[in-house]
């Protein structure tokens, strides 16, 4: 059966404008009384503010009429500037398949993608995220997909091409993904054990989220992150939680700027609380063991620190985390620790995850969901990071493409074309950190530091120039999604915790094939993070090299959502994979 279409009304966002509206659709035939008048809608009310930045209000209504004449008259700051502004406006949507389940989930989907366009300054809702089923579930993409193509034809600027929105690093990090089972249960379990935390005012409260590359841990802790911040407000019906302040830490560059953005559209970050996202370090020291935070977040916790660096003086920054809050949340992988002062003591992680088992703090994500692939792929690419062994390479039923190439230059093309087509988004080159690069400084016989094989050359990230236009169009934006990225190489550093539709891996000399295993080579390696020496429990130097090397493996190889394509610079490893193939 097909579909029907949308209805959608754009109207200023003032009472006379709401009754011209009503009279309007009373001109209408029948059914299209019934869907708008007698149905749940969907409505977003938006003023543009300036130039080129809009606040964004978006709601779920059985009476749109009577639900925006109470926001007219609400005296809550963000309502009370769109109804003082006359620059407002509100699309009103309805569809004759909507039900108040399906109209939650498109209101939801549309702050999904709201948040995630660039335009867009302030979001506001007001709601905690719903995860409905309901018997027009298979068509919500569809439906959604309707509404935002007309929304698009009216709107250009705040609802830009679907495609553009799913590939920014902003929405694959969004609070508002519908949730699996797994994560859903999660989420909800956190919830509970914090509560009652909070509620027995116990402090020092460690839970442990761990998963591998790709089980949606982001995700999971970005909803969880947002629902605690709504059952925070004073309006919340959680009286354990309401007031409680919550803060997210993350120690990497890239996904600090991707969560900075989405705490401000969603009015969590503000001036009046800068430092509620945040990096361990500054929160740290911003804050004393004295005057306990209630909730603490953190993000990518295998890469907090475990000896002093920098600004941070302290010897481990998760036990420091623990002495100032009541209840920190670590979502933690440990095959992407990735430099040595993250290092762990393989006795006292194990001993960290065994106290939160013992107080039934431990939870483990067991799906993969990034790599769109079968079992049997997803096994040989955990084979070879895990066991270093090179199975023959699977056909693959949902067509994930695994492919070896001879040459890093043909390698480059693909993945060029790959990123040329709309189809397939976001694509990059990636490469074990083998070649030399040195952050603020220009090498002194070349213009780029680059990566080099043979007479093949291409420059390490974070180096080809933008005019003043792009730097300030991509300042929020991470490394793979500014377009010059196309022309660099990426790094660990670089490309850790983000996926990309089709990754090329360049394997260099510090992974070698020996006696039918994959090695590690420190001496052809150039990252100093992970092959310096670093001190033990007794202070003395231990090697951690080959556990670090095998980690930056670990997070390039599993970043490719469809496709996965490799070039190994070892001639014996790179026999054994063109062997390997189907």
């Amino acid at each position: 059966m097909k579909l029907s279409k949308p209805i959608i009304y754009e109207i200023d966002y003032s009472k006379e404008s709401l009754n011209s509206l009503e009279e309007k659709i009373q001109n209408k035939g029948k059914k299209e009384q019934k869907v708008m008048l007698s149905y749940p809608t969907v409505y977003i009310v938006n003023d543009k503010k300036g130039s080129s930045k809009y606040s964004v209000y978006i709601g779920e209504t059985a009476d749109i009429k009577r639900r925006t004449i109470e926001h007219l008259k609400e005296l809550r700051e963000d309502w009370q500037e769109l109804s003082d502004s006359d620059q407002a406006k509100m699309f009103v949507v309805g569809h004759e398949h909507f039900n108040k389940s399906l109209t939650l989930d498109i209101e939801n989907r549309l702050m999904q993608y709201l948040s995630s366009v660039e335009a867009v300054e302030n979001l506001n809702n007001r709601r905690t995220n719903p995860q409905n089923d309901c018997y027009t579930s298979e068509e919500l993409g569809s439906i959604f997909s309707e509404i935002w193509k007309k929304l698009q034809q009216k709107n250009k600027e705040l609802f830009p091409l679907e495609r553009i929105i799913r590939d920014s690093a902003i929405f694959k990090a969004s609070p508002f993904h519908k949730l699996t089972r797994e994560q859903m249960n999660a989420r909800e379990d956190i919830i509970l054990k914090v509560t009652e935390a909070i509620n027995r005012n116990k402090e020092g409260q460690l839970i442990i989220v761990e998963g591998e590359a790709g089980s949606g841990k982001t995700v999971l802790l970005s909803s969880l992150f947002y629902e605690l911040s709504q059952l925070s407000l004073e309006e919340s019906e959680n009286v354990v939680l309401k007031n409680t302040n919550q803060y997210l830490l993350v120690n990497h560059n890239q996904q600090l700027k991707v969560y900075e953005q989405i705490a401000s559209k969603l009015g969590i970050l503000s001036k009046r609380n800068q430092d509620v996202v945040s990096k361990p370090t500054r929160f740290i020291n911003n804050h004393s063991e004295d005057e306990k935070v209630d909730i603490v977040v953190v993000d990518e916790a295998h890469l907090l620190w475990t000896q002093g660096k920098q600004s941070y003086r302290g010897k481990n920054q998760l036990k420091d985390l623990l002495k100032r809050a009541k209840v920190v949340v670590a979502v933690l992988d440990r095959n992407q620790i990735l430099s040595r002062e993250q290092y762990w003591d393989e006795q006292d992680m194990l001993e960290t995850i065994h106290e939160a088992n013992l107080n039934n703090n431990y939870i483990h994500l067991e799906n993969q969901l990034r790599i769109n692939a079968d079992k049997e792929t997803v096994k040989w690419i955990r084979n070879l990071i895990d066991n270093g062994t090179i199975e023959r390479i699977p056909v693959d039923s949902k067509n994930y493409a695994i492919k070896i190439f001879d040459d890093p230059e043909e390698m480059y093309k693909r993945i060029q074309k790959k990123a040329q087509n709309e189809e397939s988004g976001i694509s990059r080159i990636l490469a074990t950190f083998d070649w030399d690069y040195v952050d603020k400084r220009k090498p002194n016989d070349e213009e780029y530091w680059n990566v080099k094989i043979g007479e093949w050359r291409l420059p390490w990230n974070l180096q080809l120039p933008q005019t003043r236009k792009e730097k300030r169009r991509t300042r929020n934006q991470a490394w793979a999604e500014q377009a010059q990225t196309i022309g660099e190489v990426g790094s660990t550093f670089t490309i850790q915790g983000f996926d990309l539709n089709y990754a090329g891996v360049i394997i260099g000399p510090s992974v070698k094939y020996r006696d039918g295993k994959i090695i590690f080579d420190k001496t052809a390696s150039k990252n100093k993070k992970a092959i310096q020496m670093r001190a033990g429990k007794n202070g003395e130097k231990i090697d951690v090299s080959d556990f670090l090397l095998k980690n930056e493996l670990n997070v390039l190889m599993t970043r490719g959502v469809n496709g996965l394509y490799i070039y190994a610079v070892d001639k014996e490893l790179r026999e054994a994979l063109k062997k390997a193939r189907n």
